[in-house]
């Protein structure tokens, strides 16, 4: 990809993610035209498009936005942190983590679905499941050693989901939680914006300030000691702020899996493999999927409304298996 593109790939993202937005503010039962979302944002027009506009449509987009971009920046932190292609935040069982004890305060009676001591369970939850990961896996982590971690982390917290699952106190309330955990941004409100983004913004300045530091360690720890950075005080630094974000996005929409994963590879050939350029393309790209799979699962035909975090997971898994196979191809070639 020449210079010039790569000065256009940013502006261009940005510029996709206003268009899905505006897609975003449009889409469902009732079809709204520019000209009428427009209207409602200036508080002009009809008072039942205003309503619909600004009070369930716009939650719903402003999240998709920051929630997917946060979920892209957390991934693309992770592979620079861990070196490692294959991390990212759901793979390691973070958002997994950040359910579970999100859950488990609703199960015992300490939060409600809108209480802020649910983002602070979730970001407690998410930050123990990562520190746990770096601390198990070491430093030089191998890749088979870093999926095997996240494979266990994950499934202690669903063992640990499903005990407050079939421990809540009716089965209406059980239902809620499965449905909440499947992942969705359906029925959000400014109220879900607002326990949010107080968490995914630091989060985001967090991750995005330690650019040069992943520049450097991509050099190798010795390498990047030498030049200055303190790898113990990034890699908690890095800890703090995937916690922050994962912690606070599951909060507000339940576990939305792959977003992490498939927004820096896609952007890793187009920027190249300087892990501080792929930080703000990932991050745009993880808002333009998460806008694309909500818009989507508005409009597929279906009897019951699907929930995004099913979609992202249909299509993440293959796009994982596809990375799988091609780490593996590419072992056996330098074994041979």
């Amino acid at each position: 990809m020449t210079g010039l593109a790569r000065r256009g790939l940013v502006p261009g993202l940005a510029l996709l993610v206003a268009v899905l937005a505006i897609a975003s503010l449009a889409a469902g039962p009732v079809r709204l035209s520019p000209s009428d979302i427009v209207a409602a944002l200036l508080g002009r027009g009809d008072e039942a498009i205003r309503t619909i506009v600004t009070e369930i449509r716009l939650p719903r987009a402003i999240l998709a936005v920051a929630i997917g971009g946060i979920l892209g920046l957390s991934g693309a932190a992770m592979q620079g942190l861990l070196r490692n292609p294959l991390a990212a935040p759901s793979l390691f069982g973070a958002p997994q983590s950040a359910a579970f004890a999100a859950v488990a305060t609703i199960s015992l009676g300490l939060n409600d679905a809108l209480s802020w001591g649910l983002p602070v369970a979730a970001i407690a939850g998410a930050f123990l499941s990562v520190f746990v990961l770096v601390a198990v896996a070491g430093r030089n982590a191998s890749l088979l050693l870093l999926i095997l971690s996240g494979l266990a982390i994950s499934s202690l917290a669903g063992a640990g989901t499903a005990l407050a699952m079939n421990l809540a106190p009716n089965p209406f309330a059980a239902l809620e939680i499965a449905f909440w955990l499947l992942g969705s941004l359906e029925d959000r409100s400014m109220r879900h914006v607002a326990l949010a983004l107080p968490f995914i913004i630091p989060a985001a300045l967090i991750l995005y300030l330690q650019r040069g530091a992943f520049r450097a360690l991509a050099l190798g720890e010795e390498a990047a000691e030498s030049l200055g950075v303190g790898v113990a005080r990034l890699r908690l630094v890095v800890i703090t702020g995937v916690a922050l974000g994962v912690g606070a996005a599951v909060s507000v929409a339940g576990t939305i899996a792959f977003i992490g994963l498939v927004a820096p590879h896609l952007m890793r050939p187009l920027v190249g493999y300087d892990p501080a350029r792929v930080l703000v393309p990932s991050a745009l790209t993880g808002a333009a999927l998460l806008l694309a799979a909500d818009i989507a699962v508005r409009i597929i035909p279906a009897t019951t409304n699907i929930k995004v975090g099913v979609l992202t997971a249909i299509i993440g898994v293959p796009f994982f298996l596809w990375l799988i196979v091609r780490e593996r191809r590419s072992l056996a070639g330098g074994v041979a």
